[in-house]
């Protein structure tokens, strides 16, 4: 069951006459009337059921009482001025804290950074490179830039942008290897894969040319080392459009098919609230307007 606090005004004549021990004082501080502090401070003492002055001749003097909930007023508007300053200065006292893959960040947040810290020289960005599950009750986040299809629990998911899985490879392979006009011509080329060969195997499926048997492949456990490889005529990958189209747009990379596959969407996931800093919320609206301006489709 929730318990009636004071009224704030009430507690706050309180602080203002305990810290001038005077009732004239503390009116011209909080700009009212000597009799409506007076008036505050009794009915404080009524409702508490308590003394929290002694009223001396020209004088007042705090009671055993009136000095503990002095002490503990005293600390509960300084953390409440505190926590008013922070918002106002953002990150010079909290920097802004984010957790993102390394692959996000190398093929897209980097390259864009210099954007958002000219329109916010001051916030102090701390960018946590993790490839796994992201947990907001164990590490120190206010954003974290996640693949997936919108599912977490107790917090809250904004889709940043789909993931149009799509097919890419070097000018030079078009150029210099067999033919490559059809999705079954992929089974006479080497196949660049991520980890567990996952993702061919879903975009095959989903073309329906799952009984296409490469004639070669390469494994690879790191996705910026794997389009780096294709780059540089190595092979061919399968990548998020959304994440290579400056290689696409610069002719380092071309897309032979049109054919894409969804597959979920990288989301801004933060717990509860974490929007209403400023900062937070700064770059949350920057991250949008900038996937939205960087939508190839």
């Amino acid at each position: 069951m929730s318990r009636k606090l004071p009224s704030p005004i009430a507690l706050r004549s309180f602080e203002a006459a305990a810290r001038h021990l005077s009732f004239t004082r503390a009116a011209q501080e909080l700009f009212v009337t000597q009799s409506a502090v007076s008036h505050q401070v009794r009915g404080l003492e009524d409702e508490l059921g308590v003394r929290l002055f002694l009223r001396l001749t020209r004088k007042l003097r705090l009671t055993d009482a009136g000095e503990a909930l002095l002490m503990v007023l005293r600390e509960s508007f300084d953390r409440i001025e505190d926590a008013v300053q922070d918002m106002k200065t953002g990150s010079v006292a909290h920097p802004l804290r984010i957790s993102l893959t390394s692959y996000f960040a190398a093929r897209w947040l980097t390259r864009r950074l210099g954007s958002f810290s000219a329109l916010h020289p001051q916030v102090e960005m701390h960018l946590h490179l993790i490839n796994g599950d992201v947990d907001f009750k164990r590490m120190d986040l206010d954003l974290a830039i996640v693949w997936g299809t919108g599912d977490w629990p107790e917090l809250e998911a904004e889709l940043l942008m789909p993931i149009q899985i799509v097919v890419v490879c070097s000018p030079d392979i078009l150029a210099s290897g067999p033919p490559l006009e059809e999705i079954a011509d992929l089974q006479h080329h080497r196949l660049l894969h991520e980890t567990g060969r996952e993702l061919w195997e879903t975009w095959l499926m989903a073309t329906g040319t799952s009984d296409l048997k490469p004639e070669r492949n390469i494994v690879m456990d790191d996705p910026n080392v794997l389009h780096q490889a294709a780059i540089e005529g190595q092979g061919i990958a399968l990548g998020a459009r959304a994440l290579l189209d400056d290689e696409i747009s610069r002719g380092l990379l071309i897309q032979p098919f049109e054919k894409s596959v969804e597959l979920g969407g990288y989301y801004i996931v933060h717990a509860p609230g974490a929007r209403a800093l400023p900062n937070v919320s700064a770059f949350f609206d920057w991250l949008v307007r900038e996937a939205r301006a960087a939508d190839p489709v």
